[in-house]
């Protein structure tokens, strides 16, 4: 496999990793909170994606692209977060598998 290189300098963006918990509530049902594993630094490149057939099926569409320096535990359903903004990740994967780094694919959530 070519080892990809991706320059480090680009790493400017300060983000926040958050992973949900859930709390019971009085009535049977719960509540999600985000609490916050790590302040990390990445690159977010806009993207455009979409798997549109459906059948019972989640639809996934990728907005964005985040590349971050490679860390254990990070995994879809897990959220970054940048200013006002926050993007669910899809997929998290080593792009040249040397751990290096660590590219997600995630959907911007709408408020």
């Amino acid at each position: 496999m070519r080892i990809q290189f991706i320059d480090p300098g680009a790493f400017r963006a300060e983000l926040s990793l958050q992973k949900a918990s859930f709390v019971s509530d009085d009535a049977g049902g719960h509540t999600e909170t985000w609490s916050e594993i790590a302040t990390i630094f990445g690159f977010i490149e806009p993207v455009r994606a979409a798997a549109p057939f459906g059948a019972g099926q989640r639809h996934e569409r990728v907005t964005h692209r985040i590349t971050l320096r490679f860390r254990t535990g990070v995994t879809g359903g897990m959220r970054i977060v940048r200013g006002t903004r926050s993007f669910s990740i899809l997929t998290a994967h080593d792009p040249d598998e040397t751990g290096r780094y660590l590219v997600c694919l995630c959907e911007e959530e709408q408020t």
